[in-house]
């Protein structure tokens, strides 16, 4: 399979392939199966589940990418909304969820005569925003949780630890490309920024990202039109997708292509574009939005003992490892966060504490290292109060009206040395003095901060799709949100229910951990395949 090489990039026909994947780590798995790699039961192992066992025992003689994703899945529960997330799961660790730890019931055959030629087009190397991660903390999911198929994490990692470091599995995971052959299907430093529908067979003029043309795609009843012409859509017989981008081949120069696919599947992740409060002053150069800032912010000696407390907003994983950066280097921490500390749907109260003390010690610190005596604000020339419950701040809170000398400080605060938490609060505004200010328990408070870190979320960039591919989305009136509104698919296939021919997996459907997301990967080959 050729790559796209410099001098190809630019050609008056641009080159047609069955597949084209933008890539997040999902993309890694995906090109595994699709490269002729296929799992049939092993037949020398048993699977616990003796009702799925006597299924898979029916067609030992055929790959499961061929059997009837629908009916091997049926009646399977586990972590995942998807059915076949959860019946690839469960074939590659057995009872995971009981905490055992049983071999897979799966062996690899490759097939070369069944390879479905793609490429895989990413911004960075293959395992996507791994290699961006802190290389000090660790993963939430099992190391051997993450690992792909054919490929023993530990056998990769020497690993003694039950988690990992972003580190290992980055590495793990570039490893896994060059040991199953796969570096021919994968182009890095591509940067995609139009993906859209044509009619096979006909002409059509480039678009440069954010343009109009005379192409209307209508999601809703199958049909689109070029240039006024309408052509059925019928998931790839009619209908081509046509990729554009550019390569970074150095620093600063940018080589621009365009493709043809039949298929597109985005596996772009969930790491895009942070979620933001919409609050006044959220854009001063002293908030930010990724914990790598704060980790830069220590390196550089912006930060020590004597610096005033930075502000931690958020009460999930990214937040608390920000509290833990902080603290590890002996900076106070503000921590503000919407719900209650007992609110069941906190992360911490789904982790077992033997295998995430690290967690366990800041939701404790968020229970008991409370604010008690903060200094508030008057509340007479503010709007009556209201119920804190949007995740947008700004739509909730009021926005007061700050006096001189207003800002709590002195002894009138009572804060713990190094940590105090504001459950139930949110915040109203900042402002350019450095200066915070914080709603809750019917009052306000505000505090110099040297630093805040917006940790509530992240979203997925589809610029590249009409409309952000919103129509794309469970509710087609809302953004597409990995939680909130994923896209909406086949369940079996992982196609797109409003655009055939366009597939969906990993964060995008709802699977934000490796251990779910490879259940796309089946599903995908299994369509594609068949």
């Amino acid at each position: 399979m050729p790559l796209l090489e410099e001098n190809t990039l630019s050609q008056e026909h641009p080159p047609t392939l069955p597949v084209v994947i933008i890539n997040g780590p999902s993309g890694i798995c995906l090109s595994y199966l699709l490269s002729g790699y296929k799992p049939y039961l092993d037949t020398a192992t048993v699977h616990p589940n003796p009702i799925l066992y006597r299924k898979l025992q029916e067609a030992t003689h055929l790959p499961i990418t061929e059997q009837d994703m629908k009916y091997l899945s049926e009646g399977l529960e586990g972590r995942s909304r998807n059915p076949v997330a959860v019946l690839f799961d469960t074939l590659l660790h057995p009872n995971a969820d009981f905490g055992y730890e049983f071999p897979p019931v799966l062996k690899w055959r490759r097939d070369k005569h069944q390879q479905i030629p793609h490429l895989v087009l990413g911004k960075g190397t293959p395992g996507g925003a791994w290699h961006a991660m802190e290389g000090s903390m660790l993963t939430v999911s099992l190391g051997i949780w993450m690992e792909l198929p054919g490929v023993n994490y530990r056998d990769m990692t020497n690993g003694k630890r039950d988690r990992a470091t972003p580190e290992e599995i980055s590495s793990y995971y570039k490893d896994y490309v060059k040991l199953k052959g796969l570096q021919k299907n994968f182009v890095d430093n591509t940067y995609v920024t139009s993906v859209q529908k044509l009619c096979r067979g006909h002409e059509q003029e480039g678009l440069e990202n954010g343009q109009e043309d005379q192409r209307v795609v209508d999601g809703g009843n199958g049909h689109f039109e070029e240039n006024g012409k309408e052509c059925e859509n019928n998931g790839g017989g009619g209908t081509l997708w046509e990729i554009r981008g550019y390569r970074q081949v150095q620093s600063d120069t940018h080589v621009p292509f365009s493709l043809f696919a039949e298929n597109v599947v985005l596996a772009t992740g969930a790491s895009d574009s942070p979620v933001r409060l919409g609050v006044e002053g959220e854009d001063l150069p002293f908030v930010f939005h990724s914990i790598s800032d704060l980790g830069l912010a220590v390196s550089q000696g912006k930060l020590d003992v004597n610096s005033d407390p930075v502000l931690v907003v958020g009460a999930g994983l990214s937040a608390a490892d920000a509290v833990l950066c902080a603290l590890n280097s002996n900076i106070r921490v503000l921590h503000v966060f919407r719900k209650n500390v007992d609110n069941p749907d906190l992360i911490f109260k789904q982790l077992p504490k033997t295998l995430y003390p690290e967690y366990h010690k800041v939701y404790n610190m968020m229970s008991s290292q409370t604010c008690t005596n903060v200094a508030s604000l008057s509340s007479s020339n503010r709007p009556q109060a209201v119920s804190i419950a949007s995740s947008v701040c700004a739509k909730m809170c009021p926005k007061p009206q700050l006096s001189a000398g207003s800002i709590a400080g002195g002894s009138s605060i009572s804060l713990f040395p190094d940590y105090t938490s504001f459950p139930e609060h949110c915040v109203v505004s900042f402002q350019s003095d450095m200066k915070c200010l914080l709603q809750g328990d019917n009052s306000l408070k505000a505090f110099k901060i040297s630093m805040a870190l917006v940790l509530i979320g992240t979203n997925p960039n589809l610029f590249f799709l009409k409309g952000q591919g919103q129509y794309l989305g469970q509710d087609p009136t809302r953004p597409i949100s990995c939680k909130q509104n994923p896209i909406d698919i086949n369940p079996y296939t992982f196609e797109c229910t409003k655009e055939p021919g366009l597939f969906a997996m990993g964060p995008l459907v709802g699977d934000n951990f490796v251990r779910f997301l490879k259940g796309g990967a089946l599903g995908i080959t299994s369509c594609l395949l068949k």
